[in-house]
């Protein structure tokens, strides 16, 4: 067709094959196509199309939309933003929403066969149940109530008796500090000094004691005559210092699955494509007169395993992605609800804006 006798395009819209490039991931039997964006005001100047981005498009744009909500976990939509956005909340959740680990054991007596060592990684890595928003982080290394949450942990297996799991329910919480003392009292009457400077209880402080969050924790297992007893002193922390302080199992998102038929599936080649998708993607629906007809019934579960369009000639199915709008999962460890990570998250990054706003300004 001469260049002439094309139709003419209407200005402020884009052509259907430049709208999916822009909106859309292609996912091919190979490798995925249009992967990269278009983030960038002028990128179709030349068709009258506006492509920047401004404060009123993003308010109307951007919802949230929650899926799956339980102690544990969460799934939600994330509609209207960029990659770049929904990356920035996993990065925040995995490595700078803080929380309370344990940092420092002082080892009285171990005599169980795991090494000092390794038994104070186990510690670190069992959640605990305290609000780090309670807490300070500590400075100058002088622990006091606002900072520093102590543990005692005191197991012994008597001779001749059967092995003994030691569980992380029998780490004690001491609201009144530290109880291994540093120095003898120099005048009668005085407290003798510990490792913790507490000036009041930590009772006043929190409702509801500062536990573990899970009490069937394997930490050791104790043969006859072996014993264990440390106290160990939790710190407020972030995940990029160390994995302990990290608030997620996992935060995790994927682009919301599209998947089109671009020809119509019926009767043998309809039970076909059903069973062919491991995920259950499609579905039989029944046309009358024995007639049926393979529909798409669960895009969401689409996996891009690519089954369905691995081996073909010509292209009957296409994958896409959607550029815009993430499904975004959240499983936290314990020591906070995953909405309440989110929040902290969504507060971190406008705390990181309104810092490059103050230093370009």
């Amino acid at each position: 067709m001469d260049i002439d006798d094309a139709p003419a395009q209407p200005r402020n819209k884009l052509p259907d094959h430049l709208e999916l490039q822009r909106t859309r991931v292609v996912c091919k039997a190979d490798a995925p196509t249009h992967t990269e964006g278009f983030q960038y005001s002028g990128a179709f100047a030349a068709m009258g199309v506006d492509n920047s981005v401004s404060v009123e498009k993003f308010c109307s744009d951007f919802k949230i939309k929650i899926n799956r909500l339980t102690e544990d976990d969460m799934e939600f939509d994330m509609i209207g933003v960029d990659a770049s956005i929904a990356n920035a909340f996993r990065r925040i959740l995995i490595a700078e929403v803080p929380t309370m680990a344990i940092e420092k054991v002082l080892m009285v007596d171990n005599t169980s066969v795991i090494a000092d060592e390794v038994l104070s990684h186990r510690l670190g890595l069992i959640p605990l149940d305290a609000d780090p928003r309670l807490f300070d982080y500590i400075s100058n290394d002088t622990p006091s109530e606002r900072n520093t949450i102590v543990y005692k942990l005191h197991v012994s297996c008597a001779k001749g008796s059967q092995r003994l799991t030691v569980k992380s329910g029998q780490l004690e919480w001491l609201p009144e500090g530290s109880q291994l003392t540093i120095a003898s009292p120099a005048q009668p009457g005085e407290k003798p000094k510990t490792y913790t400077s507490f000036g009041q209880s930590q009772k006043k402080a929190s409702e509801r004691p500062l536990g573990v969050k899970y009490e069937d924790i394997t930490i050791a297992r104790l043969g006859p005559g072996q014993a264990i007893e440390l106290e160990a002193h939790a710190v407020k922390g972030v995940g990029k210092i160390h994995a302990k302080w990290s608030p997620v199992a996992t935060a995790w998102y994927r682009m919301l699955p599209e998947v089109v038929l671009l020809k119509e599936f019926t009767d043998g080649d309809a039970e076909q494509l059903v069973k062919k998708c491991p995920v259950n993607v499609f579905d039989i629906e029944e046309l009358g007169n024995g007639k049926k007809r393979a529909v798409v019934a669960k895009p969401r579960a689409c996996t891009l395993c690519r089954e369905c369009v691995k081996v073909k000639v010509e292209p009957q199915i296409e994958l896409r992605r959607v550029r815009d709008h993430f499904i975004f999962t959240i499983e936290s460890t314990g020591a906070l609800p995953p909405e309440v990570l989110f929040t902290e998250a969504v507060k971190i990054l406008e705390e990181k804006c309104e810092r490059v706003i103050s230093e370009l300004s």
